[in-house]
């Protein structure tokens, strides 16, 4: 198999899609964000560009919300990355609730994670938030053996090199299970 160079090309993707909710000056705005990590199994941590409106609120907060939209929402979605939320009220689309932090949440999401801003790191062109997860809600029919299952949540993935959005196709193998036999 010959192997081409690609130059310094990150192909760490799909990632899954997510909507940020957080309140700026006492509104609830909500930005599309593919650029979320994890900094262990309770924290979050998201790669904002600084020039975002929504950074500003999650700093004033010191809360946001990460939004899990299955692919029927891809339109919305998209079109709350392509907007401003100083320029469109983007809460307009959405049914928001609010949990114990007063971070903004969409409920048309089948998943949504409530986090508590821990730390805010200056890194070139962009910032960094870490946020420790206070409570995570999941639609209840997005469950199996009270598991979340991520087919039925149906998630919008992200691929950057050719700015396309994924579906999940799936599960083939068990994680920390399939490569037992190759133990020795």
């Amino acid at each position: 198999m010959m192997k081409v160079s690609l130059g310094a090309k990150n192909c760490l993707y799909p990632m899954p899609t997510t909507l940020i909710g957080a309140n700026i000056n006492g509104q609830a705005n909500y930005i599309t964000m593919a650029h979320v990590g994890m900094a262990n199994p309770a924290c979050i941590f998201l790669s904002m560009n600084k020039r975002h409106y929504t950074n500003a609120g999650i700093k004033e907060a010191g809360a946001f919300s990460v939004n899990i939209p299955s692919v029927d929402l891809v339109d919305v979605t998209d079109y709350c990355g392509l907007v401003s939320g100083k320029d469109v009220d983007k809460a307009s689309l959405f049914e928001t609730f609010y949990g114990r932090l007063g971070a903004p949440m969409i409920r048309e999401c089948l998943i949504n994670m409530e986090c508590q801003l821990v730390q805010t790191i200056d890194f070139r062109q962009h910032e960094i938030f870490i946020g420790e997860i206070v409570e995570t809600f999941c639609d209840e029919a997005c469950l199996t053996d009270g598991v979340v299952d991520f087919s039925k949540v149906n998630p919008i993935l992200f691929v950057m090199n050719d700015r396309s959005y994924w579906k999940l196709a799936e599960r083939f193998a068990r994680a920390w299970s399939v490569g037992k036999d190759l133990r020795t």
